[in-house]
């Protein structure tokens, strides 16, 4: 399929498209919707930002059209994800299609999503808890869903999204159309496809783990407490809308503080934030009122912002698999973009598992052996200042002079002698007379014996006085 003309669709269809001015489709969108016209079960696998909304959201409409009696449900990972399906939805259904819809996500009032249900809407989009929450309230009826769509399967599988989905396809005719969608294909998602779909066509374009090729990937050696000083210079250096990655909600908000304190337009999303907060923020961002967004993971997949020209991982993804993701942001619909991460030392283990999911082939550079800095074992020989070892003679004494401070008001002199016993921080030491102590003649080196000491001048019978307290 070369052209959205060649579609086997309803004319009305063919002309929202054609407003939308989609013309040429991605390769996912040229192998999926022929096959889901037919009305085929579908297990696709693609590279973030190679349209795969519109994927589904044509073979949707147009089974709406033909049947106006059936329902489409789309289940996504995220608010963002969930708003921006929606709007590719409204893209094409047009007043001459005219078909219900009712967006469900976290964060917008209830009231307003009950009185979308009950105009009637056919075509649901949200996500799994507040899906949920509707089938509690007994507001939301699925018994006429013949579409459904899994967006992002893996990434619903990664939040712990399992329970709340099967519970939702209880809810759900056994006779309905699957599409399921995922930028990767872990062991869980093969299990899910053999349980609900129906000799599902596997459709994958691309390499599930190697990240898109227009996008220019570069890494910045740099220490923890030097980053925001290489942030600011890269900044500067680039044009464009930039999208920094942070690993904590707390990091976002504190780095958007000092950029905003340097001068900088910059916003922050993550997950504290109202939907409503949400939404300005992006719309900010898309609009090009603030140049600079810093996001946790919440954004890394289903944020489809064309403007975003380089991504930067200030801090690594706590999934390798999640880099793909993060720096999908940009280099969208066949555009060119760039990606830069920072590493720290403390990021090596992390960049390997990251390198060996892109290159299957990746060997992690060998570790050099530790120099030891001490050339002999413990105990033999002594130390000194100048961090050198020396065998077990003692030096003179003329040469240990050197250990000693001069004090600035008091000259202090030291009488030499020939025999060194050891250090003393007390210079008066070697003043002293020893007469209890009885030296050797040999060197030290060959002193092996106990020190000797005359015997004490004492009485035979020894004993304490007693005193009485008075």
């Amino acid at each position: 399929m070369n052209n959205f003309n060649e579609l086997l669709i309803e004319k009305k269809l063919k002309k929202s498209i054609q407003f939308a001015d989609f013309k040429i489709p991605t390769p996912i969108q040229s192998q999926s919707i022929p096959i889901s016209l037919e009305g085929r079960d579908i297990l696709g696998t693609a590279q973030t930002g190679t349209g795969k909304t519109l994927a589904f959201t044509i073979p949707m409409l147009n089974k709406l059209i033909l049947d106006k009696k059936s329902m489409a449900l789309i289940v996504c990972p995220t608010r963002e994800l969930a708003s921006q399906v929606m709007q590719t939805v409204l893209k094409l259904n047009v007043r001459e299609i005219g078909i219900g819809n009712a967006l469900l996500i976290g964060g917008e009032s209830m009231q307003k999503q009950l009185r979308k249900l009950n105009k009637r809407a056919r075509i649901i989009v949200g996500t799994p808890g507040r899906i949920n929450d509707h089938l509690k309230r007994k507001s939301l009826d699925l018994s006429r869903v013949n579409y459904l769509v899994l967006d992002e399967t893996d990434r619903m599988l990664d939040m712990g999204f399992t329970p709340q989905i099967e519970l939702i396809l209880k809810f759900v005719p056994k006779n309905h159309q699957t599409l399921l969608f995922s930028a990767t294909l872990p062991n869980d998602i093969l299990k899910i496809s053999q349980k609900y779909l129906k000799n599902p066509e596997r459709i994958s374009v691309g390499s599930i783990s190697t990240p898109i090729d227009k996008i220019k990937q570069e890494t910045f050696q740099v220490n923890q407490d030097k980053k925001y000083h290489e942030l600011i210079n890269q900044l500067v250096e680039r044009n464009g809308s930039i999208l920094v990655f942070v690993r904590t909600k707390h990091g976002a908000d504190k780095i958007v503080k000092r950029l905003k304190y340097d001068g900088h337009k910059a916003d922050a999303i993550h997950g504290n934030l109202r939907q409503s907060k949400r939404e300005r923020v992006i719309k900010g961002f898309r609009d090009g009122n603030n140049r600079i967004l810093v996001a946790t993971d919440v954004a890394a997949r289903g944020l489809d912002i064309p403007v975003i020209k380089h991504v930067i991982n200030y801090d690594l993804p706590q999934v390798p698999e999640d880099y793909i993701h993060r720096i999908g942001r940009t280099g969208r619909a066949g555009k060119e973009g760039s990606a830069l991460t920072f590493l720290t030392p403390s990021d090596r283990p992390m960049w390997n598992a990251i390198s060996k999911l892109i290159d299957p082939n990746f060997k992690p550079p060998k570790k050099s052996p530790k120099k030891s800095f001490r050339k002999h074992k413990k105990g033999k020989g002594s130390f000194n200042k100048k961090g050198k070892f020396k065998d077990n003679k003692r030096s003179n004494f003329k040469e240990k002079k050197k250990f000693f401070k001069k004090d600035k008001n008091k000259k202090l002199k030291f009488k030499e002698k020939k025999k060194f016993f050891g250090f003393t921080n007390n210079p008066k030491y070697f003043g002293k007379k020893t007469d209890n102590v009885v030296e050797k003649e040999d060197n030290r080196s060959s002193f092996k014996g106990r020190k000797k000491f005359k015997k004490r001048q004492r009485p035979k019978k020894f004993s304490f006085r007693r005193h009485k307290r008075k």
